[in-house]
Order: C-alpha cells, then structure tokens, then sequence
C-alpha cells in the first residue's frame, strides 16, 4: 500500500493538476478578494476566515476528478481492483495521496495566504488548525464523489455538484470554529463537530466508495 501512496504522488507531481494548480488557485482568491472588498483592514480580517476555508474548499474541488480518472482511463484501475489489496484500502489510499497533494500544502499556505486578507495574528494558527482538522474530510468525500462519476463524460461537473452539498457542514464548522478562535471565544464545539465529520468520513466513505467502484468497474 506504501508503493501505491508513492506511485499516486508521483503521478499526481507529474500531471501537474495536484499540487501547483490548487496552490495557484488559493492564491489567486486570497488576492482577488482584497481588491474586491475593499481596502478596510477591519473588514478583511473579519471574514478572513470564510474566505480562506471557501478558496482552500475549491481548490480541493478542482483537482477531485484526477482521484480515479487516470488510472480508469489506463487500465490500472481494473488491475486495482483484482489485486490483493482490498479496494478500500486502495480508496483510502488515493484519498490520503490526494490530501498530501493538495489538503496538506493548502493547510500549510493558509496562514500565509491570510497575511493579504489582515488577518489577525491569533488567526493564523486557528486558520491552520481548523484545515488541518477538516481538509482531510475533504479529499474522502471527494473521492466518494470521484468513486461515484468515475467513468462518466463530464464526470467533473456532475461530481461537483454532489460533493460541494456534502463538503458545506465541513465550511460551516471550519469558518466558526477559526472565527471564534480568532475572537477569543471557545471553538470547542465547533471543532468537535469537524472532527467528527472528518473521523466519520475516514472510517464509512472508504466502503461506500469502493462499493461504486465495483458498480462502475462492471
């Protein structure tokens, strides 16, 4: 299963449409926002929050359809599927290949990010914290998603629709829980609800997934 982790980050470094294009994408609403909303540093570090967990949400969404695609173009998937390995492990694993990707260097670069937006220096950690806690939740329901349109013309937009329902108690709970934080109230609950989410995910949607996998692959 190590070889299959090493195998999918490779593939996702040389496709390009991981790691850089995700990154690119925060980036470019942590900018635009700014111009957008106006230079008022008060209003910039108060929805700073919610603007960073929509732009690290998105940039996650862009990549999802990559989860499955390549290896069921290429055969691969089909051989996966016969293997040894049980095909939820192998969905667990893409997921997680998926967030090492994209999740991780977005938690990474959110503080960063919230430097353009006046975030407020209690901030930066909160905002690291809450999608380090809750991006991973987002690439096992991605690639629930990805599990279902796998296979499928204009498999992208379809996903997106059923994923980004599923991805919004995730949003809610991250943005107040980072919010309340900054704020200096407590974030307890907020945060224990993320992680339920994210706990939840990681132990149901592997066995879903792979349940539409085996739909898919007929």
């Amino acid at each position: 299963m190590i070889a299959l982790l090493i195998r999918d980050l490779r593939l996702a470094m040389r496709a390009g449409g991981g790691f850089g294009l995700g990154l690119a994408f925060f980036l470019i609403v942590s900018t635009l926002v700014p111009f957008g909303v106006g230079p008022e540093g008060d209003i910039l570090s108060r929805i700073a929050p919610g603007i960073l967990w929509v732009g690290a949400l998105l940039a996650c969404l862009l990549s999802l359809d990559r989860i499955f695609q390549l290896d069921f173009e290429d055969g691969s998937l089909d051989l996966l599927a016969t293997s040894p390995i049980p095909l939820e492990g192998i969905v667990a694993i893409k997921a997680l290949a998926h967030w090492l990707v994209t999740g991780l260097p977005l938690t990474l670069a959110a503080p960063f990010f919230g430097a353009l937006m006046q975030l407020e220096s209690p901030g930066f950690s909160w905002i690291f914290v809450t999608l380090l806690l809750g991006t991973p939740a987002l690439s096992m329901i991605g690639a629930f998603g990805a599990a279902l349109t796998v296979g499928l013309k204009r498999g992208g937009l379809l996903m997106s629709l059923l994923v980004l329902p599923l991805y919004i108690p995730t949003l809610i709970f991250g943005a107040e829980a980072a919010t309340r934080g900054m704020a200096g109230f407590s974030a307890t609950t907020p945060l224990l609800m993320m992680a339920g989410i994210t706990a939840g995910s990681i132990a149901l949607l592997p066995f879903a997934a792979s349940a539409a996998l085996r739909v898919n692959l007929r």
